[in-house]
């Protein structure tokens, strides 16, 4: 890379202009060394505004450049100032982000010596195995796969093509992850589910559970997630699924592709779970239960029942988004109807009084 683009460590306006995707008002010469947020910003940092919220800190922010989206860029404090305006300048500003902050990698073909590799296990040339990890009979590492510190591989686990997996994950026998995932540190994959066999006398025997995980392409698990097993058959997580930190998949779960789901949502036994759907934080769904694609089930919502129809809901049990809102709308009047209805019995109680 020429001096002219990368310097100091930084890189030049235009340089991020041209990469980001956007138009540069003022000094495209100027070198970038990193990024902040509008209000932290230094000079030498760049940083962004799409949101009219954050009007108010144009003209105090010290950043050298910011990428500002294209209805806001003549506001207050943008003249005089360097800028690459966009029509999404929070897009601009990821890419921008992804330049300066790349993945965290180990070095191609790392075999740490205190890693213990399983004879059997196929691990290609080009996968990393960082310290303490633990390959057992039967595993398959992918090519370009990073294992951090301590990840444990149960036999017949699987890990695809360029899947990051990150310190002290752990994977159930016969887990398959596909290509491209990121697992985040502490998860928990292929574990067996919550599955007892009540007795008369009230104690439990255990339900074996001897199926498997299968994750699809490009998903991405956050921490300290626990996906379990399948009794028989498989838990199936499609590709592009979005997983955040703390959430629970139990047994015999199906997501469908490309669906999200906040942090503690958990989602019990043997339910359906169409394409695209997002979940917020803390919502719950029973077990043996399906939702269509295109469903929107909002934060701390409970779900007992199938929702066949596309759109958004909220609530426990959910409903409509819009029958939910009138319901809570109208629960708000209680209080005064209740005082009204008082009112009109003591008036009644009074008018018999008299009549009497």
């Amino acid at each position: 890379m020429s001096e002219d683009i990368k310097a100091r460590h930084g890189y030049t306006v235009r340089y991020l202009a041209d990469l980001a995707g956007g138009t540069v008002v003022g000094d495209d010469s100027q070198i970038i060394t990193g990024v902040n947020r509008i209000e932290s910003a230094r000079p030498g940092e760049m940083t962004f505004l799409s949101n009219a919220k954050f009007v108010k800190f144009l003209p105090l922010t010290h950043a050298s450049c910011i990428i500002v989206q294209s209805s806001l860029a003549s506001g207050e404090g943008a003249e005089g100032r360097t800028m690459i305006v966009s029509d999404d300048a929070y897009r601009c500003f990821v890419r921008v982000m992804q330049l300066f902050f790349p993945p965290l990698r180990m070095e191609r073909g790392l075999r740490h010596a205190s890693a213990s590799i399983h004879p059997s296990s196929t691990v290609h040339e080009s996968a990393a195995i960082g310290p303490g990890c633990v390959i057992s009979e039967g595993c398959v590492v992918g090519e370009c796969a990073q294992l951090f510190a301590n990840v444990v591989l149960y036999p017949g686990t699987r890990i695809g093509d360029n899947t990051v997996v990150h310190a002290q994950v752990t994977c159930g026998p016969g887990t398959h992850i596909g290509a491209r995932c990121i697992i985040h540190p502490g998860a928990v994959i292929g574990a067996d589910g919550f599955g007892f066999l009540e007795n008369p006398d009230g104690s439990y025997d255990k339900i074996p559970h001897v199926g498997i995980v299968e994750i699809g392409d490009d998903v991405e698990i956050g921490s300290n997630t626990a996906i379990d097993r399948a009794a028989v058959g498989k838990t199936v997580i499609g590709n592009g699924v979005k997983l955040d930190n703390l959430v629970h998949i139990a047994h015999g779960v199906s997501i469908g592709e490309h669906t999200a789901m906040a942090a503690q949502t958990g989602i019990s036994g043997s339910a359906r779970i169409g394409s695209r759907n997002r979940f917020g934080g803390q919502v719950g769904m029973v077990g043996h239960i399906e939702t269509a694609d295109g469903v929107i089930i909002e934060a701390q919502s409970g779900v007992s029942k199938p929702l066949t129809t596309p759109g958004a809901y909220l609530g426990s049990p959910a409903k409509e988004h819009r029958t939910a809102l009138r319901m809570e709308a109208a629960l708000r009047q209680l209080p005064r109807l209740l005082q009204e209805v008082r009112e009109l019995q003591r008036v009644v109680e009074e008018s018999k009084d008299n009549a009497s």
